[in-house]
C-alpha cells in the first residue's frame, strides 16, 4: 500500500505521538470530540519514539494521524481531510466487496 510504513499497525486509525506534546494532546482531544458526534475507528496511540522508523519519517511532524497506514493530517486535526479519508475508505472497501460483473462469451463463429 503507497505511504505504509512497516512498523505501523495495519489497524484504522493511529495516531503518532510524543510524552509531553501539548500538540499530541490537543490533537486527541479533537479526536475525542469528534468520536462523539459521529462513529469514528478505534484509535491506537503510539510513540513516534518507539520505533527508529517511525521518528525518522515521522518524527519533526508530530502528531501525525495514520489512516491504515498512510497519513491523513499532522500537527493540527483537519476534520474535513479525516472525513474524506474515511469516506474514501469505506467506498473503496464497498467496492471491494461487489461481486466482479460477469463477462458474456460472444458465440463462436459470429456471423
Amino acid at each position: 500500500m503507497p505511504g505504509n510504513c512497516p512498523s505501523v499497525p495495519s489497524g484504522p486509525l493511529v495516531l503518532l505521538t510524543r510524552p509531553e506534546c501539548g500538540l499530541c494532546a490537543e490533537m486527541q482531544a479533537q479526536l475525542a470530540l469528534l468520536a462523539a458526534r459521529i462513529l469514528l475507528p478505534p484509535v491506537q496511540l503510539i510513540d513516534v519514539d518507539s520505533d527508529r522508523e517511525l521518528q525518522r519519517r515521522y518524527g519533526l511532524k508530530i502528531p501525525v494521524l495514520l489512516l491504515a497506514g498512510i497519513p491523513v493530517c499532522s500537527v493540527r486535526l483537519d476534520e474535513a481531510q479525516l472525513l474524506r479519508a474515511l469516506s474514501d475508505q469505506a467506498a473503496q472497501a464497498r467496492q471491494a466487496a461487489q461481486p466482479a460483473p460477469r463477462r458474456t462469451e460472444s458465440p463462436a463463429g459470429g456471423d
